[in-house]
Formats: structure tokens, C-alpha cells, sequence
């Protein structure tokens, strides 16, 4: 049944969104000359601790931690690593920043026939930097070159850049530090979710967190004319209590809050639209999370009617618990704020077709009585069907409908 369901997909996804060979527009790519970095430039030109950069520190980690054994050992022979500790903490990085580190020494090496990168600070577990220091869960490192020529750090510093480091700053005359997100903020990029915390309304009248709501419950949500229904709970995209994850709240001029992963898709008004003026609820569309601003405005329920409310307020959290539950109308109101229940593919409605064969699959299963008992545990992860959608997605669908981090 569910290569069945698997097949049935693709067929729907290559009639209804067929896309040409290649990627992007116009053609091949040009040669583009890489230009060096001046001196404390950094890119992207936003804070290190923020979700377009590298992110928040999520947790200092110690040999004694439990996450050590998810740190990786870079062994590199075309990396001189200085180790002025004599522990061979200058190579503990998270995988992410040991696959950039690697693009980045075959780059010197090309760039600098018979140069090699060096590494003069890794993972820190000595206390040596500022308390927000990404160097504590093996995520920064700051670099130079063998020879340590300090007139080839501007060069460095942009081909760290194209080496795909999240923010890389030229620091110092000295040395070039780079950093890269969390191995676990990646697998944000999979799904969107909300925090447990996080409260939905049912058929009956009650609140309920999302980290008790189960398979079978109706909750409130939106119907594609923007009225308020009731909807039935019928998969999970992705639950975790264990997993932890960077979220941005939103909240309003009137105390309305809505926290969400940066790409989940939210319902909004744009910042030029004009609520008391519009009549029309139409006028409003999904959004990713993370193009939200200050000034856009959110649909609230207020007495049973969806209106917009401006934000006020913006903010970047950790949250351990993340969880996305599916309706079949496809959207959700939590904390009184209507969303999608879809993140990652920017068009909310195409995300809800290609979720036809399970809709359609969870009727069947009602109609012959194997529906899932709600007090049935719940597993743990991102859903199968899900999973599968975002590999197929790769492959049928133009990459600029994709949330990109």
C-alpha cells in the first residue's frame, strides 16, 4: 500500500507540476571572479547568533555530554590544525562544519598551489571565548593559511564563503572565523512544526497543548474560503518530544502569539495591504515564517472571525519538542492564529494536493475500521509520506518554490 500511495504521488506530481531540465534561468552559470572580504566584513551582513546566520547556541558541550558522540573527529591531511592544547580539540566539529572545512582546503589548495588551510581554534572546552561562542558545541572555527601569509585572509575569508560556511567574518589581521548552523537545525529543513506549548482549540470547546493532541481530535481550523471549521487530526508531519529546534515567535500589538520554525508557512497580510480597508479575506496568503515582519499582520480568531493583527514583535527561541500535526483541511489555528499545517514548498495549496493519497487513504481506512485508536502511542520522527515527499520534491519541482535557509 504505500508504494502504491508513493506511485500515485509522483504520477500527481509530474502531471499537475512539470518543470524543464537543469536548474534556474538563462542558461549556464558564468564564471564569476571571487572578490576578497575586507577587513571585519562578515557575511551574510546579519548577527552570527541569528537564524539567516548561523543560529542560536543550543547547548555548551564537555566531553561528559552525551551530544560528544555526535561531534565528529576531523582527521584531514590537508589541514594543518594548530592544537595548542595538545587534546586534539582544534579538530571536534559537528559534521556540517567538517564538510565545509573540507570544500574550503581543497579551495586553498587550489587557490594557493602548495598552501594548505590551518586551523589555530576548534571546538573549545577550556572557556577561552564569549559565553554565546559556537566554538563550545564544535560549530565556529577560526582559520588562516599554512604560510601564514596575512594578506591571502581576505581571499580566505570569501572562499570560506563559497565553501558554504553560514557566516564567516574577517575578524582579525590574523585569522578568518567561520561558523556553521546546528546539524539539528538542518532537520528543521525537512518539516515545520510548532512548540508543545503551543495550544489548539477543539470541537468540544476545550484548549488542548499540541504535545497532548492525538490522532482523531478536530480542532479549529480554516477552510479554503478563510472561514473558521473544525477539522479532524488525522497524521502528524512530525513529532518529537526530544528534538530540539530553533523557532521565531510572533507577537501582536494586542497580545497574540504565534511560534513557529522559520519555515513553516503562516497566514498574513502584507505590510502594504490595508486590513480595515480590505473586505475580502482572499487578500491574505501564506508565508514563510522567516519573510515575516514587524508591521505584517497575522489572522487572529476574535469571536469566532478571523481579523488581522499587526506584529509587533519578533524574536528568535530554542524549544525542546517540536510537533506538526496534519488536518484535513490543511491549515490550523494555534494560539487563535491561523497557519498551514505544511511547511518548505512556499504554495500552501499544492502542498495540500499532494497529500490527496493520504487523505484519501485515512477515508478508506475508516470506512474498513483501521483507523488508529487515539490513546495508540504516537511515533516519533518525521512521518514516512513526508519524507518521501521531500526527496520526490528535488526532483519535480522548481527549486525557487523551496524554502531555503
Amino acid at each position: 500500500m504505500s508504494m502504491l500511495v508513493i506511485l500515485v504521488l509522483f504520477a500527481i506530481f509530474t502531471s499537475v507540476m512539470p518543470c524543464g531540465p537543469g536548474r534556474g534561468i538563462g542558461g549556464q552559470r558564468r564564471f564569476r571572479k571571487p572578490t576578497p572580504l575586507v577587513f571585519k566584513q562578515h557575511v551574510p551582513n546579519v548577527s552570527e547568533n541569528t537564524i539567516n546566520a548561523s543560529g542560536l547556541q543550543e547547548e555548551k558541550i564537555t566531553r561528559n555530554d552525551e551530544k560528544f558522540k555526535d561531534l565528529e573527529t576531523n582527521y584531514n591531511e590537508d589541514i594543518i590544525f594548530k592544537d595548542d592544547e595538545g587534546t586534539g580539540a582544534d579538530r571536534v566539529m559537528t559534521q556540517r562544519c567538517k564538510e565545509k572545512l573540507d570544500t574550503l582546503a581543497i579551495s586553498v589548495m587550489n587557490q594557493w598551489p602548495g598552501v594548505r588551510l590551518r586551523v589555530i581554534e576548534g571546538w573549545d572546552e577550556d572557556d577561552a571565548h564569549g559565553f554565546e561562542s559556537l566554538h563550545y558545541e564544535g560549530r565556529a572555527v577560526d582559520v588562516t593559511t599554512s604560510d601564514r601569509d596575512r594578506s591571502k585572509n581576505g581571499m580566505l575569508a570569501r572562499l570560506a564563503v563559497e565553501a558554504g560556511f553560514d557566516w564567516v567574518y574577517y575578524e582579525s589581521r590574523a585569522h578568518v572565523h567561520c561558523s556553521v548552523k546546528s546539524d539539528s537545525s538542518q532537520q528543521a529543513h525537512q518539516t515545520g512544526c510548532f512548540t508543545g506549548d503551543s495550544t489548539v482549540q477543539l470541537a468540544k470547546g476545550e484548549t488542548r497543548l499540541l504535545s497532548e493532541l492525538r490522532i482523531g481530535d478536530h480542532v479549529l481550523s480554516m477552510d479554503s474560503d478563510g472561514q473558521l471549521k473544525y477539522s479532524e487530526v488525522y497524521m502528524f508531519l512530525d513529532r518529537d518530544e526530544q528534538q530540539r529546534r530553533e523557532f521565531i515567535r510572533f507577537e501582536t500589538d494586542d497580545g497574540y502569539a504565534i511560534t513557529a520554525t522559520p519555515s513553516h508557512l503562516i497566514y498574513t497580510w502584507q505590510t502594504n495591504v490595508n486590513p480595515v480597508a480590505a473586505n475580502n479575506i482572499n487578500t491574505a496568503d501564506f508565508r514563510f515564517a522567516e519573510l515575516i515582519q514587524v508591521g505584517d499582520f497575522v489572522l487572529a480568531n476574535i469571536n469566532g472571525t478571523l481579523e488581522p493583527r499587526r506584529i509587533k514583535k519578533i524574536t528568535q527561541e530554542l524549544h525542546r519538542g517540536v510537533y506538526a500535526p496534519l488536518t484535513y483541511d490543511g491549515t490550523i489555528v494555534v494560539n487563535s492564529i491561523a497557519a498551514s499545517c505544511y511547511a518548505l514548498v512556499e504554495k500552501h495549496s499544492l502542498a495540500h494536493v499532494s497529500f490527496m493519497p493520504m487523505r484519501s487513504l485515512h477515508r478508506i481506512e475508516e470506512m474498513l475500521g483501521f483507523t488508529n485508536d487515539i490513546d495508540t502511542e504516537l511515533p516519533r520522527g518525521i512521518h514516512w509520506y513526508a519524507s518521501a515527499l521531500n526527496t520526490l520534491k528535488d526532483i519535480v519541482l522548481p527549486s525557487k518554490w523551496f524554502y531555503h535557509s
